[in-house]
Parts: structure tokens; sequence; C-alpha cells
């Protein structure tokens, strides 16, 4: 692609680092940009808004912005508060515009939607949801997000779902209080990278494959994909973040708890002998969410054009 063609750009706004990437795909990526998420939000916004200006001075103009953030987020076209974070945890960033304030300064056709949803998007438009209709995309890290795919298209309602917030079944024994703030043990605050290291002493990254901490982080997700199997009926279910990327071992021993909880009840071969097959990592690795901020972007420009893609940002409704 020539240096003067329009490119898409994209913000992952994470609730720990923010991602900006300029290009049109996997395979086209002319610039990435990492800046850390400050506690309160006009240093970093101002930060993103410095790159995004940088790089259409440098690489011309932009087709469209496309936003995944962390939420939980405003997503009804029609509310004036549409494109802001709301009720995060984070209490820097609550009742936060970033869409409206980007879109302006851009100028430019701007889709919106969650960190989750974004990268479940870009898996099905560039990753391994390609050729399916159902699938999810789980993020373990910061916090625990669930982005689901069903007909093609993210599930959209009142508002978009929170899955990260279930309440689960406790392992047997298990006492622990749970830090969301919210919720206290809900499953991000059982299983979160925060909750592993207050649990645990540690971060997980320092924890070895046979911890006692892990045996409650996969009793927890384990109960987390049982009620995504129960519910949205996923063909596949991609498992990410930066608290599974670095801990192999946990697909197998989730996997058989999975099996263990639904105990034959789901009779289909994807929870069945094809389990190592329907729990697997995202295909795009730890670019699913950056790209998926790209597929926010190419939806939005499609739908500008009156031609929405068929797997369609919730923003696109």
């Amino acid at each position: 692609m020539p240096a003067s063609a329009k490119l898409l750009a994209g913000v992952e706004l994470g609730g720990t680092k923010c991602v900006c990437i300029l290009g049109t795909g996997p395979d086209d990526v002319r610039a990435i940009e990492r800046l850390p998420t400050a506690l309160e939000r006009e240093d970093t916004l101002r930060q993103i808004e410095g790159v995004l200006d940088r790089w259409r001075q440098q690489f011309g103009p932009m087709r469209a912005l496309g936003i995944a953030s962390f939420g939980p987020v405003d997503l009804r076209a029609d509310s004036p508060t549409f494109g802001y974070i709301t009720s995060t945890s984070k209490a820097g960033w609550r009742n936060t515009d970033v869409a409206q304030r980007l879109g302006k300064r851009l100028g430019l056709p701007v889709g919106f939607d969650t960190d989750v949803n974004g990268a479940a998007l870009a898996e099905g438009r560039w990753g391994a949801g390609r050729g399916f209709d159902n699938f999810a995309y789980v993020t373990v890290g910061t916090g625990i997000g669930v982005g689901s795919i069903v007909r093609g298209r993210s599930i959209f309602g009142m508002n978009h779902t929170e899955l990260g917030h279930i309440r689960v079944v406790r392992k047997p024994g298990d006492t622990f209080a749970g830090v969301c703030p919210y919720h206290g043990d809900c499953i991000e605050g059982l299983a979160s990278g925060p909750a592993i290291e207050k649990r645990a002493g540690r971060p997980a990254a320092q924890l070895a494959p046979d911890d006692p901490a892990w045996d409650y982080v996969v009793h927890g997700l384990a109960q987390l994909l049982h009620t995504m199997v129960l519910t949205t009926a996923p063909q596949r279910i991609f498992l990410g973040g930066g608290v599974i990327g670095g801990q192999a071992h946990l697909f197998e021993r989730i996997q058989q708890e999975l099996k263990r909880s639904l105990n034959g009840y789901v009779e289909a071969p994807e929870v069945g002998l094809d389990i190592a097959r329907f729990i697997v990592p995202p295909g795009l690795g730890a670019m699913s969410g950056p790209l998926g901020a790209l597929a926010v972007a190419a939806d939005a420009e499609h739908l500008a054009a009156g031609k929405a893609h068929t797997v369609a940002a919730a923003v696109s409704r």
C-alpha cells in the first residue's frame, strides 16, 4: 500500500495501558505506540491526541478512528453520553467523554466499543474467529472481560454485557473476599490479576505452575465458561489477556474443569472430544486488543459509507 493511502487509526484504552495503532490490519500496521493509562484521564487523553495528531502529519489523512475501551461504557447511539466511560472502578475516569472528544478533534467517523468486543471483532475479521458466527473472546488481566459474538454481531441490549462481574459457584473452602469494589467475589474479584496478587501475595507472573492459587483461578474461570456455554453457546472461546498469556498450563486445566462442571449435560463435540480445540488462545495473540480498535474503525468507516461489515461493532447498531 502506498505511503499516501488513507489509513485507519485505533485506540485500545485499557485499565493499565493504552495502545494507539495505525494501519489497515494485521499485515499492515504502520505505527503503534503504547502509553500508560494514568489514574486521571486528562493526561492520558492529551497524550493520545498528541500521537494521533503526529501520525496525521506524518502519514496523511485517516479514514476512520476506532476506540475499544475498558468500561463500563455508553454504547447507545441516541444517548447524550454516547462514547463515554461511565461507572468504572477507576475513579479518575468516571463519566469521561472519549469518543466524541477524539472524533471532533480529528473530524473522522468514529467507532466506539468495549475493549473485549473489539478484540472479538478482530478475531472474527482477521483471526481465529473467521468462519464462525458464534464465538467469544475472554481476557484475564487487570480485569476480566468477555466479548461475545452471536450470529455475527456483538451482543447489545440496554447496554453491553459485563460477564466479568457475574457471580460464580465458589470452590469449596474458598473464603477469599475478592477485590472487586462493586461485588467483592464476582469472577473478576476472584480471578483477575489484582485478585491473584492479593490472594497469593505476589503477581501472577511470579507464581509457579503448581502454586495453590491457580486452583481457585481455574475453578472460577471454568465457572465463567460454564455460564457462557449455557447462554450464548459459542462455537469457540478464545482465552487471552496478560494473566493467561504467560501461563500455558492453565488451558488444559480449565478445559478439564469445564468438562467436570458441565457433567455431560451439553452433548456437543466442542465440550467433549474436541474441548482442546474449543478453548484456545486467540489467533492474533497479544495483538487482538490493538487490532480490535482497527476493526471498530473499519466498521465505523463502512457504516459511514452505508455498508456495515457483517460482524459489526455494537456502535454500528
